[in-house]
């Protein structure tokens, strides 16, 4: 493309953004005149009903005589606590990920003799199609794994030879297919990326044998696919705690209102990888490693208390960080006195932060927990705000040597089975399309002849 081009392709850009700027207005106020409920959160900040469900539970908050009130999180997969199933996890030494998909998705845990058989399913859908990696990622790198990914899943249609089928047993095979061919998809695109877009060398390893898949993602991703069982079992917590969020996190009511309209799996699951790619949802783990790095960088001590709330005040005035004006990692659309995986992560976080020279990120990241709500509600006037998973997942990451283009691509292999649940609740259950209602408040106006028109 010639530098001209170039030039009259921006102008007439910045020309068609004016014309759009002065035809087009939605005034916030006029939507709280109307009650009508923007992003589908009633007055009281909790979300609108929409559906029902049997997977997951998000508790935040009690009701005291119709009154919302302030409660510690909860996590609670098909009746279990998120919580006493980390405590087995360690107080057992296992991996516990190929557990909660089982349990997601056919509502009870499995047997071991269910497991053990579940683990050989999931090996033997573990590798990609013949020549797709070549064809499919090789042939067209990404510098966004997220992209990438979603791609890859609407490439997976031509390989399958019933993709439009909606019964259970057909839904229920692409959704085992797709969450046991994610991570080598992601790992593969990530390598590729590495070696177009970084100048990097790449390594592209076969799946071993008997492995979980917290240890499939570090033994792909690693070139020397060394990893102690200890990084291993933390990145299977990560992938427990996001397993799943119910049915109205942003990605998992995409998933759910593309399977209303009877489309295919793999269009429903690629449209949540593109939700979740967004910074207000599964990118915000990124966003707390740039906000870390910024405080690390211009704060003269990070660990005193007083120096990091004044950062943290600009921040929030949009005088520092990235101009949002957000907090990373603080807030939460269900939490309100805690978040449970926050909790979990710290507490995992802690031994792995000591042993790999984290101290004062960790320390920072502990502060911000502790001090964030009351700098919030000082400057921004907002009430029952506090750290969410987001804060902790990436130095996680960071401290597994994980790379940064990795954090939300992680979230999406975390959550794929929440996806895939949700989804056959959908199409079984529900079966009608979610159609909301938007109020037209645009001004009629008279049709004039192209020559009238000035």
């Amino acid at each position: 493309m010639t530098e001209q081009t170039q030039r009259i392709r921006m102008e007439a850009i910045a020309y068609l953004c004016e014309e759009y700027l002065k035809n087009n207005f939605i005034d916030p106020e006029t939507s709280e005149r109307l009650g009508v409920k923007r992003g589908l959160r009633n007055p009281d900040g909790t979300g609108v009903l929409a559906g029902l469900t049997n997977v997951c539970d998000v508790v935040g908050y009690d009701w005291v005589d119709g009154k919302c009130v302030p409660a510690a999180g909860k996590l609670i997969y098909r009746g279990i606590d998120v919580e006493r199933l980390i405590r087995a996890a360690a107080e057992e030494d296992r991996f516990l990920f190929e557990e909660v998909i089982w349990l997601l998705l056919f509502g009870s845990l499995p047997t071991a003799q269910q497991t053990q058989a579940f683990l050989r399913v999931l090996e033997a859908y573990r590798e990609l199609p013949e020549n797709f990696a070549e064809d499919m990622i090789m042939k067209a790198p990404s510098p966004n794994i997220m992209n990438k990914m979603a791609r890859s899943v609407l490439a997976l249609y031509s390989y399958d030879d019933d993709p439009e089928g909606l019964s259970l047993q057909n839904i229920m095979r692409q959704s085992i297919a797709l969450i046991a061919e994610l991570p080598s998809i992601m790992v593969n695109a990530y390598q590729i990326k590495r070696r177009v877009y970084d100048r990097q060398s790449m390594y592209l390893h076969l799946p071993q044998p008997g492995q979980s898949t917290a240890e499939h993602i570090l033994s792909t991703y690693r070139a020397d696919q060394q990893f102690t069982r200890a990084e291993a079992r933390l990145l299977d917590l990560c992938l427990v705690l996001h397993a799943d969020h119910g049915g109205g996190n942003n990605s998992t009511f995409t998933c759910r209102v593309l399977s209303s309209s009877g489309t295919d799996t793999y269009s429903a699951i690629s449209a949540a990888i593109g939700s979740l790619k967004g910074p207000r949802h599964g990118g915000a783990n990124h966003k707390v490693m740039e906000m870390l790095d910024g405080i690390l960088a211009n704060v003269d001590d990070p660990c005193d208390d007083a120096q990091l709330a004044d950062y943290l005040r600009r921040i929030l005035r949009r005088e520092a960080g990235d101009g949002s004006g957000l907090i990373y990692g603080m807030g939460h659309a269900v939490y309100t006195k805690s978040d449970p995986r926050a909790v979990i992560l710290r507490q995992n976080a802690a031994p792995l932060a000591a042993q790999k020279g984290f101290e004062t990120e960790f320390r920072v990241l502990c502060a911000i927990e502790r001090i964030g709500p009351a700098i919030v509600e000082e400057v921004k006037g907002t009430q029952n705000v506090c750290a969410n998973v987001d804060l902790f997942s990436g130095l996680i990451y960071r401290m597994l040597g994980i790379s940064e283009d990795l954090f939300t691509p992680l979230f999406a292999i975390s959550r794929i089975p929440g996806w895939c649940a949700h989804r056959v609740e959908e199409v079984v259950f529900a079966n009608r399309i979610m159609r909301p209602a938007y109020k037209y408040i645009g001004q009629e106006q008279e049709y004039l002849p192209l020559e009238e028109r000035v």
